[in-house]
């Protein structure tokens, strides 16, 4: 049976490239059928990705067969995977983020979780001498997931090995990271098509704090006017999101990219309370920024409290 290669819902690049660049790996490299799924519409970003670098975009699947060959990367989270994963055989796990539990093999596995800001940056890793077959466009995927990831090196999640891998990766295409970051982030800004619910979910993971429930959601843009400029309607379609997600709270961040800092939209007492205790700050309107918050993974959400 053909391996699925899949990320987590609510596909960003690295949940879109990855998948790609290890479908790649298996069949290339390791002459084993492969192929990358989606578990959602990819965000505009990663569509600029596949588009540039000229992929196909992966079918989209809700769910997974009774004993599915896969294999799960940029996440190792069982509320960010098919509602049947556990009854799927996990071949093998790549990832960056902490270790939530939950997820069932049926035998030994792979698993490779490491510290470092981009699941790609992993993958090259783990091909060894193989990755400098990696044509153009694999390439491509995996340079565009680690610039994504840590926002052009802006991050605090980026590593020097991540920059080395992606300077390195530039090089061999030719391109300068400054102006193809630029590319990147303006189609990552183009949110313009977008409802609020969907503007909300593009960029979201779920977690608990002291037994209240959030989706923590992330836009990262160089355009935050453009998302700000619709924070009334964006507030009011929390209600919705919060009902039909089962969640307590919205908490939405607009992540300026190019000031360096994040914007929190306040609609009501619990966020008051959440942003002041969390990020120390003095909270007077439906708006408060946050100088340096740039990363959910290791500044938001280790930060949260309520």
């Amino acid at each position: 049976m053909t391996i699925q290669v899949f990320g987590h819902k609510s596909p960003d690049t690295d949940s879109t490239g990855s998948p790609i660049i290890w479908s790649w790996y298996l069949n290339e490299v390791q002459g084993e059928a492969a192929t990358p799924v989606l578990l959602g519409e990819p965000n505009t970003e990663a569509a600029f990705m596949l588009t540039r670098w000229g992929f196909e975009k992966p079918a989209i699947i809700a769910d997974v067969a009774a004993d599915a060959p896969v294999v799960i990367v940029d996440t190792n989270n069982p509320a960010e995977l098919p509602a049947s994963i556990n009854s799927a055989d996990i071949l093998a796990i790549i990832d960056h983020h902490k270790l939530v539990g939950g997820l069932e093999t049926k035998g030994p596995i792979d698993i490779t979780v490491r510290p470092l800001a981009c699941t790609a940056t992993i993958m090259i890793d783990l091909m060894g001498e193989a990755a400098a077959r990696m044509p153009e466009d694999i390439k491509g995927a995996a340079l565009t997931c680690i610039l994504s990831d840590t926002l052009e090196f802006r991050s605090p999640t980026t590593t020097p090995h991540d920059r080395a891998v992606a300077e390195k990766l530039a090089a061999e295409l030719g391109l300068d990271i400054p102006t193809y970051a630029a590319e990147m982030f303006a189609a990552k800004s183009d949110v313009s098509a977008f409802s609020d619910a969907e503007l909300i979910r593009m960029d979201s993971k779920e977690y608990e704090v002291d037994g209240t429930s959030f989706r923590v959601s992330v836009l990262e843009t160089t355009a935050p006017e453009i998302p700000l400029g619709r924070k009334d309607s964006l507030m009011e379609s929390f209600k919705a999101v919060e009902a039909e997600d089962g969640v307590d709270q919205v908490l939405l961040f607009v992540v300026d990219i190019l000031k360096e800092e994040a914007t929190l939209l306040v609609p009501n007492d619990l966020v008051k309370t959440v942003a002041e205790k969390s990020f120390g700050v003095p909270v007077t309107g439906d708006l408060v920024v946050l100088p340096g918050i740039m990363s959910r993974k290791k500044q938001i959400i280790p930060n949260l409290k309520v």
